[in-house]
């Protein structure tokens, strides 16, 4: 069920305020909506009015189609309808429209005293939305018969009133030898036709949410999703018992999020085309990290919203809007000098079996920094995988070298990293060439974590020792990406470990 091709429906289960209340759950192109359950009318009987709860009013019986007056608050609201068959007589609706003729199906008569008519809660124009849970929003005219036909004796449908459409239909019930029958059965007791309207609850614009199967409420385990604000805030929590149901509707989320994300991705390179540095983005969107909280001695999941752009890898709490929120980052690592470690499948959990992680290590000033990453589907896992290590790659062309201050045989020289040429000593009072080696040369390298790096040549030339004056972590880490580069150019993949 792809998003943005119409509106869906389902009922589900929403935790509001301490409990779970059933919805009506409607996905329209960027919107999410929860319509809440309203019980309005059992078996013809109005629930008791405010001013007297004693009373109730029996709707007149004696009203055919064309009498019947369609309450203005139905209008455009999804309603679900239980009717129960009757053994002679069926539903007793006819129903017009289907796929092939462009049009929804629809109610177009409802026969007097059958069953669909006892439930006062059907009309003229009413779209069936789905039978039984069964879509049919898109069937066609057969395939809607048969659904009606296969539904059993207890059929819950729903509907949703199309009051432009009700004109092109005669407003008259069958004159048929049925007769008016009563709300009784055969025992004298009333069918018991709970009928449900649903109002408008809650209505989420999905533009830069987040939805998740790792619910933090207990109890919600593989049947549900949360989802978050753009602001990182929990928006809803939304449960069902049938599991296809719910995946069904987180996949079509989801994918609703992340279209959504890719027009935000452009809108958000025109805000920064004419910011300094004029970095291109080149994915964003929510992750989950690992992170460890002062109050927990463990370590928890936390949603974060990442951007990979032509030189970094930028993190923030919630999504950044304007140029301003951009330029604050509470991490920002450079991909020259970051790597993707891992990519896959680890561990197990209740909710999915195995979670779908990446983790990455950044060489840093203070050391080497680590972060680990978990993403809902697949085809994230290879979307951020595929930016990282591509992204690496591309930042190694676009900057091409680093030039670092080092001490070496007690020599003030600059040692030169180039993402082509290698490796280039230059004595820095001098401003004169001292060696320069390829790739190709070097058989090894080293460092102690603290200021020294070592690299070796083989041959004559050996072992060579660098004073870095501060970390070697981001040299190395850089080294390492130069390298990567240089393979996957020449068409050779290889993992290095370090």
């Amino acid at each position: 069920m792809a998003a943005g091709d119409g509106l869906k429906n389902a009922v589900m289960d929403v935790y509001h305020e301490g409990k779970w209340r059933q919805v009506v759950v409607c996905l329209e192109d960027d919107c999410l909506i929860l319509n809440i359950e309203e019980n309005i009318a059992i078996n013809g009987v109005l629930p008791p009015s405010p001013k007297d709860p004693h009373k109730s009013e029996k709707i007149s019986e004696s009203s055919n189609s064309s009498d019947v007056e369609v309450p203005d608050h139905i209008a455009n609201i999804v309603r679900v309808v239980r009717v129960v068959k009757q053994e002679v007589g069926g539903l007793g609706i006819s129903i017009k429209g289907g796929k092939e003729n462009k049009m929804p199906i629809l109610i177009s008569k409802i026969f007097q005293g059958l069953a669909a008519y006892q439930t006062d809660s059907l009309y003229v124009g009413d779209a069936i939305l789905a039978v039984n849970g069964e879509d049919l929003r898109n069937a066609t005219h057969d395939e809607a018969v048969q659904a009606l036909k296969k539904a059993g004796r207890e059929v819950e449908l729903t509907v949703k009133y199309l009051k432009e459409v009700t004109p092109f239909f005669k407003r008259t019930y069958s004159q048929s030898s049925w007769g008016e029958q009563q709300n009784q059965n055969t025992n004298g007791k009333e069918h018991t036709n709970v009928t449900k309207s649903y109002v408008e609850f809650k209505r989420i614009p999905l533009k830069f949410c987040y939805v998740t199967k790792y619910v933090r409420l207990l109890g919600v385990e593989n049947n549900g999703f949360e989802i978050y604000t753009p602001d990182g805030r929990s928006a809803a929590i939304l449960q069902s018992k049938d599991i296809a149901t719910v995946n069904l509707w987180f996949n079509s989320v989801h994918s609703s999020i992340a279209n959504q994300t890719l027009i935000a991705k452009d809108e958000s390179n025109k805000i920064l085309r004419d910011q300094p540095g004029n970095q291109e983005i080149r994915i964003m969107g929510w992750l989950t990290e690992q992170v460890q909280m002062p109050e927990s001695s463990r370590p928890e999941w936390k949603p974060v919203f990442a951007a990979i752009t032509d030189k970094d890898i930028l993190l923030y709490d919630m999504v950044p809007l304007s140029s301003q929120d951009w330029s604050q980052p509470y991490i920002s690592h450079p991909l020259l000098a970051t790597r993707l470690v891992h990519s896959g499948a680890t561990g197990s959990n209740s909710v999915n079996g195995a979670e779908l992680t990446f983790s990455t290590r950044t060489g840093t000033s203070h050391g080497v920094e680590s972060h680990l990453f978990r993403v809902e589907r697949p085809k994230e896992l290879a979307t951020w995988s595929h930016a990282l290590v591509n992204g690496a790659h591309h930042a190694a062309k676009l900057i091409k070298e680093i030039i670092c201050a080092v001490t070496w045989c007690g020599q003030e020289c600059r040692l030169t990293l180039h993402w082509e040429n290698g490796f280039t000593l230059m004595d820095s009072n001098k401003n004169s060439l001292i060696w320069s080696y390829p790739y190709e040369k070097l058989r090894m390298s080293s460092d102690d974590g603290k200021r020294l790096l070592w690299l070796d040549f083989g041959g004559d030339e050996g072992e060579q020792e660098f004073d870095l004056r501060g970390c070697p972590k981001p040299v190395v880490f850089v080294l390492h990406t130069f390298l990567s580069g240089k393979t996957s150019r020449l068409g050779v993949y290889a993992t290095t470990a370090f």
